[in-house]
């Protein structure tokens, strides 16, 4: 069921509309359309000119004040819950932090209607994967380890080098991968142009400007985290800086600013999945934000904020859970055995090969499948392929509970 952006009786966040330019289209190569296409795509037409947010002063309700700090505070919390869990040795590589900034990734892609299964993308990891979105979700995760692993101050180069990571693993985009558009771009029907689109994006000329002083704006202290990161998002999004990936990469851009900001220091909060349960909201709130109401842009966020914290702290225990009942089924196993230092990888890879696990621990062939084969003797992993070659071995319990927190996500859905 449809949701709208906001209760119609909520107090407006006031924040500059978008401008309309005027401009005049036709399409460049007449020959590949219909008389009538040509027809309805050649004319006036009208693209956005981005607000300047620099320096925007908010004037916030204390209810939505308070909205604010219950869902940072859910944030942090999630964060230290997990943190715990992770432990604090090389938390940013721990695998049970690359499981959730994979999951953040595929989320992020199903978004946009690429839809990856857990078993897929592991297997896409390990290069046996056949599921034609797999390769273009791994460059989403590719772009989020990017994001998380930089640590300078966000910039230009920044927003690029994520983009580039994103695009490099789309077939057919390459080429586009940490560039600036120089062209037009819009959302909505009409391949022939832009006369019919839902939101036509501001002129290519006007994008590096408009990312200048969405960079200022992002470097403020002076406003909630939470509110910065929301807005943050929906004026990249009305900027919409490349040829594709607009909407990946502004997701990407939300993890690093939680980064930065110190709400979620230490792992990868799931906000996508959070957006995920109401898409209708949520691309309803980004039209408020052009038409210069951020309120419901910011609850969309601050309801993304909540489920992530909860669903992602259910997600933690269970795989801390099928870890702990790993490690019991391996009772006995010296401490220095590759099968155990292999056990809490799997959380991150819960679908292996030999090849894998030959480089994951730096350890020989006969090594490599000497420990999986003691981990399938206990129950631990499962084969899959029944083959003598091309072998691959899964962990059914982690990938459940993976499959469990996308069902939650199902479930939630509106």
């Amino acid at each position: 069921m449809a949701t709208s952006a906001g209760d119609a009786n909520e107090p407006v966040l006031a924040v500059p509309a978008v401008g309309l330019a005027p401009h005049s289209w036709r399409p460049a190569d007449p020959r590949l359309f219909s008389r009538s296409e040509l027809k309805r795509q050649t004319g006036a037409y009208s693209s956005a000119i981005p607000t300047r947010l620099a320096d925007w002063s908010p004037t916030l309700t204390s209810e939505l004040g308070a909205d604010l700090e219950d869902a940072t505070r859910a944030l942090s919390d999630f964060d230290r819950h997990a943190s715990l869990v992770l432990g604090t040795e090389n938390t940013a590589l721990a695998p049970m932090s690359a499981i959730l900034l994979r999951t953040e990734s595929a989320s992020s892609s199903q978004i946009e209607n690429l839809t990856v299964s857990a078993k897929q993308l592991a297997l896409a990891e390990i290069g046996a994967g056949t599921s034609p979105n797999s390769r273009t979700v791994i460059g989403n995760v590719r772009a989020m380890e990017a994001a998380v692993t930089l640590t300078e101050p966000l910039s230009m180069g920044k927003i690029l080098t994520m983009h580039r990571e994103l695009l490099a693993h789309q077939q057919g985009m390459e080429a586009h991968a940490g560039l600036l558009r120089e062209e037009l771009v819009w959302i909505g029907k009409g391949n022939a142009g832009p006369r019919e689109a839902d939101f036509v994006a501001p002129q290519p000329e006007l994008v590096p400007p408009a990312l200048d002083d969405l960079l200022l704006f992002a470097d403020r202290v002076d406003l909630p985290a939470l509110l910065q990161i929301a807005v943050a998002h929906a004026q990249f999004e009305t900027i919409h800086p490349f040829v594709d990936g607009n909407g990946r990469t502004g997701r990407t851009l939300v993890q690093v600013m939680l980064r930065a900001s110190g709400i979620a220091s230490h792992t990868t909060v799931p906000v996508s999945a959070g957006l995920l349960t109401d898409l209708d909201r949520y691309f309803a709130a980004l039209g408020a934000f052009r038409d210069g109401d951020a309120s419901p842009i910011v609850r969309t966020f601050t309801q993304a904020a909540r489920f992530a914290a909860a669903a992602g702290g259910d997600l933690v225990d269970a795989l801390r859970a099928e870890l702990a009942a790993s490690r019991e089924l391996l009772a006995g196993v010296r401490p220095q055995a590759s099968a155990l230092r292999l056990l809490p990888l799997l959380v991150g890879q819960p679908i292996v090969d030999s090849a894998f696990v030959q480089r994951a621990l730096a350890v020989d062939a006969v090594t490599a499948n000497r420990a999986l084969a003691l981990l399938t003797d206990r129950g631990v992993l499962t084969e899959r392929t029944g083959r003598r070659r091309g072998r691959v071995w899964q962990h059914s319990g982690i990938l459940g509970a993976l499959d469990g927190f996308a069902t939650g996500i199902r479930r939630a859905r509106r």
